[in-house]
């Protein structure tokens, strides 16, 4: 029997790149006629530009849709699909038996009172580390800081944009979460090794953060009283923190999570296993389908526009002058932060990066878990200060409808995270070894 023979590489074609032109004009135009680019749904953005590649595409329409489901179906693409999945089970069930509010309420019990603004932000750092979301750490800590502002004479702008800050930290580290599994997948890089990448990095900027919020919480002097505290109730997510940092492989992570919260939410009758099961489904359905349903498009268009040499060409572009690590790195950085401005969404915007900076990756010899940490970083400083995305737009709606451009200036940590990702690629820290070729 004949080995099948290898493709012959893609010529670059930069007319292979209009699909990714015809999804951002969709977001230009859909701002410049209504100023709101969440009117049009990302899968939509999505399916219409999709629909634009295969149109490029040669060959006949058997042939196109083949490449489309070629890459819609690559072993990266759906294991990051599985790992959506049972992160969105797993969220959904700890919220419905109370893990969220217990852990809320048994981190501000535990921290000291006297600093509120850097209690605040470590809160929503940690609650955030064991959510994976920063929309959903938000929509937990914004209502308890709203209501502290007034006793601690602090801002309602000033104590959101803490929240918001401390949420950005675990959207960026958690091992949960959907830009980690994005960069992660993508880069072919383990999740503990993005980790301990990616935290020296950041972890400057949280410390100066944290500081600058003892400063300012100096002369506050008020308390805060939480709730009663169920401790068994933050089982779930502290076993899943600290099994995940032991480095136990994701899905046993998540499935053990999931079944661990059903188990505390049976035992304390908050949850009967059927109310189990529906929580389970919304998580699943209502937290990351759209996401899949993105996912499975952008790995279609993706290979498409490969396959028809797009890819190749933006790559030389890119490369051309960028010979050394800095000038990629940055090459890199910027095209993420344009992309998440015309997409308002990072995890969005690295499915789109992503493939792309792997590619400049290898033709520079850049080692991948530098690519996944700093890709990660950028995307959620692009992110955490974006008036119109989903985090700032949750916070101010939590804060009685206040304007989101009145909390940028207290976005501290979203800052200090940006200047810390220009300052990893103009020092080149941290530092790991070069790597050639392709991925394991």
């Amino acid at each position: 029997m004949t080995a099948p023979q290898t493709p012959s590489a893609p010529r670059p074609n930069v007319w292979a790149l209009l699909p990714l032109g015809v999804f951002f004009l969709l977001y230009i135009l859909t701002f410049i006629f209504t100023g709101n680019l969440s009117k049009i749904p990302v899968v939509v953005a999505f399916l219409v530009a999709s629909m634009v590649a295969l149109l490029l595409c040669k060959g006949n329409i058997n042939t196109r849709v083949n490449v489309f489901c070629r890459g819609a179906s690559n072993d990266t693409l759906l294991l990051m699909v599985v790992i959506f999945i049972l992160a969105g089970a797993f969220a959904g069930s700890a919220n419905a038996m109370g893990a969220v509010d217990a852990t809320v309420n048994a981190i501000l019990y535990l921290l000291p009172k006297n600093m509120i603004p850097a209690s605040l932000f470590v809160a929503a750092c940690l609650v955030s580390m064991a959510m994976g979301t920063s929309c959903g750490t938000i929509a937990a800590l914004a209502p308890i800081a709203v209501g502290i502002a007034p006793q601690a004479g602090i801002s309602i702008p000033a104590v959101v944009g803490i929240v918001v800050g401390g949420s950005m930290f675990g959207d960026n580290l958690s091992y949960i979460s959907d830009t980690t599994i994005v960069v992660t997948r993508t880069q072919g890089v383990r999740m503990k090794d993005k980790f301990l990448t990616n935290i020296r990095i950041v972890i400057p900027a949280a410390v100066i953060a944290i500081l600058i919020y003892v400063v300012q919480g100096y002369e506050l002097t008020e308390s805060i009283v939480p709730a009663s505290i169920s401790w068994i109730k933050i089982l779930p997510y502290t076993v899943v923190l600290i099994t995940a940092l032991a480095g136990v492989n994701v899905m046993v992570v998540l499935a053990g999570g999931t079944l661990l919260a059903g188990i505390v939410g049976l035992c304390t009758a908050d949850v009967t296993v059927w109310q189990w099961m529906a929580a389970a489904n919304k998580g699943i359905v209502n937290g990351m389908g759209e996401l899949i349903i993105v996912s499975l498009l952008a790995g279609g268009m993706f290979e498409v526009i490969r396959h028809s040499g797009g890819i190749d060409w933006l790559v030389g572009k890119l490369t051309r002058n960028a010979r050394t690590p800095r000038r990629a790195e940055g090459s890199m950085a910027a095209l993420t932060v344009l992309t998440n401005l015309c997409t308002a969404n990072n995890t969005v915007a690295l499915m789109i990066v992503s493939p792309i900076a792997r590619k400049i990756a290898e033709a520079c010899h850049i080692n991948r878990r530098r690519v996944a940490g700093l890709l990660d970083t950028v995307s959620c400083f692009a992110q955490g200060l974006l008036p119109y995305g989903a985090q700032l737009l949750i916070a101010s709606g939590l804060a009685g409808g206040i304007n989101p451009m009145t909390i940028i200036p207290h976005l501290y940590y979203p800052m200090l995270i940006g200047v810390a990702a220009l300052l990893a690629i103009v020092l080149q820290y941290p530092r790991g070894k070069k790597e050639v070729g392709a991925s394991r």
